[in-house]
């Protein structure tokens, strides 16, 4: 709901390598500590759902770094291991998640039969509801296709969460938790978004745990090439 930008780093806890693409969720170079960069958000009530749709934030897996790969392969490509591809180095066909950010299993993917997901960390509705309506279809086409906001994972788990924030869904696989949280302030910081006071809260209460924890940087930039559009 990934590329000729940013410097991929290690991951702890996530399966990135240093050739597959850029930077992506729980993947922190330098950065201030996450925790503090919580108190830099903007909070704010939800606002209405009213007017969503997945068309608002344009056609599925845009190719916007222009590399000619959709989006979707290019995190597939960045985050699974043994990948194998068909017609040249685009189409993943096969790979392992190894292990899995949310639910911490191995999991094997193959193209047709995926039981992999590629995630929208800030989940569309949840930045529809907390500014993005506002936005021109430039940067929700953005946000919907950062690899600052991917990230491959379970299938089952991924839809478990629907639209949740922090205050509503983690991943069961708690070790994970610090860096998915970080990822979220990460993403939510560039774009602007806001938080809710419960959010915000549930935030904290996660980083207070790993107040070491770096914010994760780098993705692609802000608003999508002219040629894309969105409703």
């Amino acid at each position: 709901m990934i590329t000729a930008v940013a410097t991929l780093v290690a991951v702890t806890g996530c399966t990135a390598e240093q050739d597959k693409g850029s930077a992506g969720p729980g993947e922190a170079k330098g950065g201030s500590a996450a925790l503090a960069a919580v108190d830099s958000l903007t909070v704010k009530g939800r606002a209405p759902k009213t007017g969503y749709s997945r068309e608002r934030f344009g056609t599925a897996w845009a190719d916007t770094d222009s590399n000619s790969c959709d989006t979707r392969d290019d995190i597939l490509k960045r985050d699974l291991k043994e990948v194998k591809f068909t017609g040249g180095t685009c189409k993943v066909t096969y790979g392992l998640l190894d292990p899995d950010p949310y639910s911490g299993k191995e999991i094997t993917y193959r193209r047709g039969r995926s039981q992999v997901d590629i995630d929208h960390v800030v989940a569309l509705s949840d930045a529809w509801q907390k500014g993005a309506k506002y936005w021109d279809p430039s940067k929700r086409i953005a946000l919907a296709n950062d690899p600052l906001n991917l990230l491959a994972v379970d299938a089952p788990t991924n839809r478990g969460k629907g639209d949740g924030d922090a205050a509503t869904w983690l991943p069961p696989n708690k070790a994970y938790r610090c860096e998915y949280v970080a990822a979220q302030v990460a993403v939510k910081k560039k774009y602007g978004l806001w938080v809710t006071a419960a959010e915000q809260s549930a935030m904290k209460k996660v980083l207070a745990g790993c107040p070491d924890q770096k914010l994760p940087t780098g993705g692609n930039p802000t608003r999508a090439p002219e040629r894309f559009r969105a409703r």
